[in-house]
């Protein structure tokens, strides 16, 4: 037997196994890097999230990636160079966090690469016959082995298409393995530059688990603060406080097919992107707007949109709590949007069952290389969206 594979079947067997998460997220705010310690699988997983950081990217690397990302026409040999550079750059940072933690390649098991996500094309949006759902993701995890001298797992997205889904989210498995609790009905919350959430039941049935894309996140409010004020971000909601939301655009902006097509779905900056919100605005008239009222109608566009598809999916009588988690979490504005229009939930952050809820993805990432090393025991039946698969392409560093 290979040796790599004799060491691969080793770990599988281990009770516990040392796994970095990687994520990095429409928003292309940085590398998220978690170290967790990962004991049994499925139901019976157990986080423990040991060492985080967030290693932010240089403006020459959102830079390169923009070039590419989330456009139909692009420079085929960037995308190409790129593939390879995100790779090397991703398990260079890798071994940059494991000199700051005082550890070495030894003393991990596993890397779970997400890598960068530059162009999202499910079947609902690209609408073309001959092909299927699609998504890609960049940052090779045969670089990220060979540059951390650790065994990774990668392209976790594509087996999810493979069998039926759109590729996203993929935070349902591990959400429903972490964060599952008897008794008490929860939507876990993501607000990146997408957001989403995943319905857990009380009742712990996987084949209930439920999960979707609901629109933008704060993809749309970072790029406006990025163009009007030259800031990466709305830092507390400060711009958009200052704003008055702006009713005619509001609406301009809900028209968009998205909205009223079936769970699950998925989207991304392929749709709302600045172009969208300038068509909005044409269409609505509202080309006048002040920069901090044009905040304030994009927050409240993603707080309205997340409530509205949370309303279609809750079931009347029965209690909820939402925890939160993505960078969404920490713009007031937003999060106290969706708690006005959620009068009869319980919010907290994911922070409050023990897990950070900026380190959230990468851990999920890190749950599902444990799962398909050590698990694949779980069924979640065979619905649209959240098929039952084991997600992750092996690379070994030698």
């Amino acid at each position: 037997m290979n040796t790599q594979i004799q060491h691969l079947y080793e770990l599988a067997q281990r009770p516990e196994r040392r796994i970095i998460g990687l994520m990095s997220g429409t928003s292309m705010d940085g590398l998220d890097v978690a170290l967790c310690r990962i004991k049994d699988s499925g139901p019976q997983t157990d986080v423990a999230l040991t060492h985080f950081e967030t290693i932010p990217y240089t403006d020459d690397l959102k830079a390169e990636i923009r070039k590419v990302f989330a456009k139909k026409e692009i420079d085929f040999q960037h995308l190409c160079l790129l593939n390879a550079w995100i790779g090397q750059l991703h398990g260079q940072m890798v071994a940059d966090c494991l000199r700051r933690w005082n550890l070495t390649a030894a003393d991990v098991d596993l890397v779970a690469s997400h890598g960068q996500t530059v162009f999202h094309a499910p079947k609902s949006q690209h609408r073309l016959a001959n092909f299927p759902n699609a998504t890609l993701q960049i940052g090779d995890g045969d670089h990220v082995a060979v540059t951390t001298g650790i065994i990774t797992l990668s392209d976790f997205r594509q087996k999810h298409i493979a069998k039926g889904g759109e590729g996203a989210p993929l935070a349902v498995y591990g959400d429903y393995f972490i964060f599952s609790k008897k008794g008490e009905n929860r939507l876990m919350l993501n607000m990146g530059g997408i957001a989403n959430f995943t319905y857990l039941p009380g009742n712990l049935n996987a084949e209930e688990v439920f999960t979707t894309d609901t629109g933008p996140g704060n993809t749309l409010i970072d790029a406006f603060t990025r163009q009007l004020f030259n800031q990466p971000y709305d830092a507390n909601g400060q711009i958009a406080a200052r704003g008055t939301v702006n009713p005619d655009l509001l609406r301009a902006l809900k028209e968009n097919s998205f909205f009223t097509a079936p769970f699950p779905k998925t989207t991304g900056p392929e749709v709302f992107n600045p172009d969208y919100v300038e068509q909005a605005r044409q269409r609505s008239q509202t080309d006048d707007l002040t920069p901090e009222d044009l905040l304030a109608t994009l927050t409240r566009f993603s707080a309205e949109t997340i409530v509205e598809a949370i309303q279609k999916v809750i079931k009347p009588g029965e209690d909820y709590t939402i925890y939160r988690s993505g960078g969404g979490m920490h713009n007031p504005v937003l999060t106290g949007a969706i708690q006005e229009l959620l009068p009869g939930f319980r919010f907290a952050n994911t922070d409050d069952l023990g897990i950070s809820g900026d380190a959230k993805e990468a851990i999920l990432f890190a749950v599902l290389a444990n799962e398909a090393v050590a698990g694949g025991h779980t069924s979640f039946g065979n619905r649209q969206g959240v098929p039952t698969v084991s997600m992750g392409k092996i690379s070994f560093p030698n």
